[in-house]
């Protein structure tokens, strides 16, 4: 099955697939789902270089999504960018795609000669790890504990 990540920008077709996952994981008992919808359609309008959403699709169907964003934890704001809102469909899980959007978002950071890439996890602390990433602490958020982890992009 050919599999390739593309930008949102490139394919504007699929912000709103995707802004759906995202909300639906994360979001829907914090905003309405039209209100992150028309950010996303903004930004991906915008051509902002962040946030900027990928999808990864396999057999030109999207089953995944990832993101880079200047913020994502409101008690790390002095952190940019983030990875953020990495998603995979439940049914396509287990395939190395999440692995996949991780790259093509560090890849995008370091073309924007960033050096370090943030994420905080409660669910996929070793999956990151696998693939290169470093947890730094552990902090409170909404009142459960994440591991902040950090990916350094130059060597």
């Amino acid at each position: 099955m050919p599999t390739s990540v593309v930008s949102a920008i490139a394919r504007p077709d699929l912000v709103e697939v995707t802004v759906r996952w995202r909300w639906n994981e994360w979001l829907r008992d914090k905003e309405p789902f039209e209100d992150a919808l028309e950010r996303a359609e903004r930004a991906t309008a915008m051509a902002l270089k962040i946030p900027q959403s990928f999808v990864l699709l396999v057999d030109n169907e999207p089953v995944g999504t990832a993101s880079i964003t200047a913020h994502d934890l409101e008690e790390r704001l002095d952190l940019t960018p983030w990875l953020a809102g990495v998603f995979v469909v439940p049914e396509a899980r287990g395939r190395g795609y999440a692995a996949k959007l991780v790259a093509a978002v560090e890849e995008e950071a370091r073309r924007q000669s960033f050096s370090t890439l943030w994420l905080y996890t409660n669910r996929a602390e070793r999956i990151y790890a696998r693939v290169g990433w470093l947890t730094v602490e552990t902090i409170l958020h909404d009142g459960k504990p994440f591991a902040l982890m950090r990916r350094d992009l130059w060597s």
